[in-house]
């Protein structure tokens, strides 16, 4: 059986090898990754590299770098570990792959440019350990989701299963508005809240079930009415706005502000048993007012008080909505743009209808004016200069 040094040397003569130094002259025209285990890593790492320890590689390579002609520049500690990765990775296809020998140390010990990364704790790592198996995901993912701020219209039916998702996603910042307070008619669908919390504000109690659930979470609560003296200032720290409102004047105004703020809306929306979803990303699709140029009268659109909700169905809809913030966050696969995915609990059944932006739209069009901000609950029409 040879022995260790002759399998390194057999590696390393079959693969090519560059000094730190020709590696350095590669940053930024070449993917560098890291193969060393996850506390070697925390200890420093060059910037911009791929974490990827050498006993996860083969699994979980071809998510994280998914060009096999990209040029790689592989190290280690000191070019052993990454020695023997090269040859995996030309095995698997990789086409362009060079050890760097003397690894990490020497890279550092020659004053070349290093980082301490920002990682994860143990308790985090446990806690999301799901999503970091995801390639798509992994632990730069879930710190994109840890640094994201999602602000949340409502505490209610479509909010509540919204805010629990993204809470247990570990988004770092949840906002939420919502100036009602719990009520026992509340609790067949609005699941943030118990008994022991009625007549409390819903932003209260929403604040302790999701802390409680993970405290990585800040939650702002906003005990206020959205209007149109405080919407703008509301939502602009805001990667996302998610809609659970239940009402055309605030859907009007929201619209607005997020088409001045360029925040996207993952809008929400649920009617007896049937609910419906889609995402207005502005300067990407079409806009609430693309999707519904003026509120029906009151007759053809009565409330959920009015004519009833099933409550799963809130549940469904607030977890598409959620995902479609997680979406959003992590930039990952094909949000609902331009697409309005409805959703019939009695047949059940999904449908998905194209949405396309409208060029004379007086807020998002070709000749849109200046947007206004003004308060809609007289009268819904479009507010703009000319």
């Amino acid at each position: 059986m040879p022995s260790f040094r002759e399998l390194l040397q057999e590696a390393r003569s079959s693969i090519r090898e560059v000094e730190p130094a020709e590696a350095e002259g590669l940053v930024g025209s070449a993917v560098f990754l890291d193969v060393r285990e996850p506390d070697e890593y925390e200890q420093g790492a060059i910037p911009g590299a791929v974490h990827l320890p050498r006993g996860f590689l083969e699994l979980q390579v071809e998510g994280r770098i998914p060009d096999h002609d990209a040029p790689i520049v592989v190290y280690c500690a000191g070019g052993v570990r990454s020695a023997f990765a090269v040859h995996s990775l030309e095995q698997l296809g990789y086409t362009n792959v060079t050890n760097m020998w003397g690894g990490f140390n020497r890279w550092k010990d020659e004053g070349r440019p290093w980082s301490a990364p920002r990682t994860l704790t143990p308790e985090q790592r446990n806690r999301y350990h799901r999503h970091l198996l995801l390639p798509e995901v992994g632990e730069a993912g879930q710190q994109r989701l840890l640094d994201a701020k999602v602000l949340l219209l409502g505490a209610g039916g479509l909010g509540s299963p919204a805010a629990l998702y993204l809470a247990a996603a570990g988004v770092g910042t949840i906002g939420i508005v919502d100036m009602d307070v719990v009520d026992a008619s509340n609790l067949q669908r609005q699941i943030l809240h118990n008994m022991e919390r009625i007549g409390e504000p819903k932003v209260d109690s929403a604040k302790k079930t999701l802390t409680a659930m993970n405290p990585d979470v800040n939650v702002v609560a906003y005990d206020t009415r959205l209007g149109a003296d405080n919407v703008l200032d509301i939502i602009d720290s805001y990667d996302v706005v998610v809609d659970g409102t239940d009402n055309f004047p605030t859907r009007y105004l929201l619209n607005d502000a997020s088409l001045i703020k360029g925040i996207p809306v993952v809008h929400g929306s649920i009617f007896r048993f049937e609910g419906q979803v889609t995402v207005f990303a502005p300067g990407e699709g079409p806009c609430y007012r693309c999707l519904i140029p003026e509120p029906p009268p009151p007759e053809l659109a009565p409330s959920c008080a009015e004519a009833g909700v099933l409550g799963v169905l809130c549940g469904i809809i607030g977890s598409l909505q959620a995902l479609e913030a997680v979406k959003l966050v992590l930039k990952l696969g094909d949000p609902l743009v331009g697409r309005l995915l409805a959703f019939d609990a009695l047949a059940e059944t999904f449908r998905t209808f194209n949405v396309r932006r409208d060029p004379a739209c007086p807020t998002c069009g070709v000749d849109a004016g200046e947007i206004e901000i003004a308060e809609y609950d007289e009268l819904c029409i479009p507010h703009v200069h000319r």
